[in-house]
């Protein structure tokens, strides 16, 4: 029998029995909907889409080997994601720890992985599935645990999940497997599942940027989108126009090309992608600090100046520099809060309005739409602010995608028009709202007001957006978690099953349990119940009830 034919065949029969044994352990035990057969919450954040599981407690191995299997499972990102998990499961301790003669149920996880292609791009398959069991049990074949992905970024996400199941007991000081046999498969419900980072209100070092990459990895969020540049600061060489990033607070704020390629390796060594914006022709004042002909007077230093060529000879330049370190398919050009009045107060931008007969709301047009262009050309699918869609929306390149924050109802709109729509809401989804609580946060719906099932999958998902202007290194992670996390499940799991949760008792548990594995894993997220986000606790207690 061939290899792979005889491993699908084995992995089948892991899954039938697997299955079969907690359907049985489910018949003897009734549970809810999104319990455990022993009737406790599931603590796997985001909820996976379905699981079966038992009543059995299994050991891990300190000393876990990875067992590679299919055509990817021997790819490097899976061998160095095992690693990361393997030190978050194990205290640094455990192999000295481990008695010669220990038995374990666990001490092996075999990962086949389908695909050799670490191509990553938006719409990637994420999906795993996950087998848990003892070896020798009744219902067992095979004995340990496996994960199967078609990806190996469905692999990393099932070692996210794999690592959440694996609990210290601190009295029998071994890492355990509770409620097992495991039966989980698991896929998320958008390909967009989005954190944006502001690094130019505070600037935030490479290793606060790889802290919360890694915090994404974590919830299963999977679009970095990295908000570089604004008015205050141009932190990141360009090296077509080197003088840009004289615009950044100071020669040690500042990031290289290199810093860029690394963030951008490291994210995608998570199954993260990175989105860069730059956000014109408003929010570009920093950028006439090196190249003041960039505004269109010393009194009008934003929009940028649309009359002059060199402005769009510099916005090509950007991009094509940016176009070498940041692959992703999509690229977010901004185009929100542009205030043009002062182009009407500048006389030469005043000329060149009225040898066209174009008003400045006609410029902020030609501007969105001749930058779209320029993106385009290097093979970028355009992501605008919302301002641009509800100004010109008929005029949108066709494959712009248009990011909504303003307020709800907006999605709605942009895909009964055909174009896609990313949700941000800000009455709900901007993180430096500090009075907004979680339970907001995990019930705004992307797909409010989308009845169509067409137009729905015009909806590439969400993002929740961490502006910076009062967050910097000091922080920035308790403002962001634990809320991101209620978003992160919103985006990731199935919209029945987290719909049928109770707020106040299943999910607040399993996200104070959440909150408490970022904490044990060095995360600094705030106490969920806070009136205020990133506020401390207001006195002593478990971080499984703050």
């Amino acid at each position: 029998m061939p290899p792979k034919l005889l491993t699908r065949l084995i992995l089948a029969l892991v899954a039938v029995a697997v299955a079969v044994s907690g359907a049985a352990a489910a018949r003897r035990h009734p549970a809810p909907a999104n319990f455990t057969a022993s009737g406790n919450p599931v603590y796997i954040w985001p909820l996976p889409k379905n699981f079966t599981s038992g009543t059995q407690t299994l050991a891990v191995d300190p000393d876990l080997a990875l067992d590679p299997k299919g055509a990817g499972g021997g790819a490097a990102a899976v061998a160095e994601a095992f690693e990361r998990y393997r030190h978050l499961i194990f205290s640094p301790w455990a192999h000295a720890a481990r008695p010669a003669s220990a038995g374990y149920d666990v001490a092996r996880l075999t990962v086949v992985v389908a695909s050799a292609d670490e191509t990553l791009e938006l719409g990637v398959d994420e999906s795993y599935t996950i087998y848990i069991a003892a070896a020798g049990g009744a219902n067992s074949i095979v004995g340990g645990a496996t994960i199967e992905a078609n990806t190996i970024y469905g692999a990393i996400r099932g070692l996210e999940t794999f690592s959440q199941l694996c609990v210290f007991n601190y009295d029998t000081k071994n890492v355990e497997v509770r409620y097992a046999p495991w039966y989980i498969q698991d896929e998320p419900r958008f390909a967009f599942r989005g954190l944006m980072l502001d690094t130019s209100r505070h600037y935030l070092p490479v290793d606060v940027i790889k802290q919360v990459i890694d915090s994404m990895s974590f919830s299963k969020l999977n679009v970095l989108h990295w908000h570089i540049i604004d008015e205050q600061s141009f932190p990141l060489e360009i090296p077509s126009y080197p003088n840009l990033w004289k615009g950044s607070y100071s020669k040690s704020e500042r990031y290289t090309v290199e810093d860029a390629r690394y963030i951008v390796s490291y994210a995608k060594k998570r199954g993260i992608h990175v989105m860069a914006e730059i956000d014109v022709p408003g929010h570009a004042e920093s950028w006439g600090n090196g190249y003041p002909k960039l505004w269109p007077s010393l009194s009008c230093t934003e929009p940028l100046d649309v009359s002059s060529n060199f402005t769009f000879e510099v916005i090509t330049g950007i991009l094509s520099d940016m176009r070498k370190i940041f692959p992703f398919g999509l690229f977010h050009l901004g185009g929100d809060e542009v205030y043009t009045g002062c182009w009407n107060l500048t006389p030469h931008v005043k000329q060149w309005l009225d040898e066209r007969n174009m008003t400045t709301k006609d410029a902020y047009k030609y501007f969105v739409l001749k930058a779209q262009e320029i993106a385009i050309d290097l093979n970028w699918i355009p992501v605008n602010w919302e301002e641009t869609f509800n100004s010109f929306g008929g005029s949108l390149n066709p494959r712009t995608v248009v990011h909504n924050w303003l307020g709800p109802g907006v999605c709605p709109k942009v895909v009964a028009k055909g174009l896609r729509c990313i949700m941000s809401n800000q009455g709900v989804w901007y993180l430096d709202h500090l009075d907004v609580p979680w339970e907001q946060v995990y019930t705004a719906e992307p797909l409010a007001g989308i009845d169509d099932a067409v137009q729905q999958k015009l909806v590439l998902g969400g993002e929740v957006c961490m502006w910076g202007e009062t967050a910097d290194t000091s922080d920035v992670q308790q403002t962001i978690w634990p809320r991101a996390a209620a978003a992160a499940e919103r985006m990731w799991s199935q919209l029945e099953a987290i719909s049928a949760q109770d707020l106040e008792t299943t999910v607040l548990a399993r996200l104070h349990y959440f909150r408490c594995l970022l904490n044990h894993r060095g995360i600094a997220a705030a106490p969920v119940t806070n009136f205020y986000a990133r506020r401390p606790p207001i006195g002593p207690g478990s971080c499984f009830i703050q």
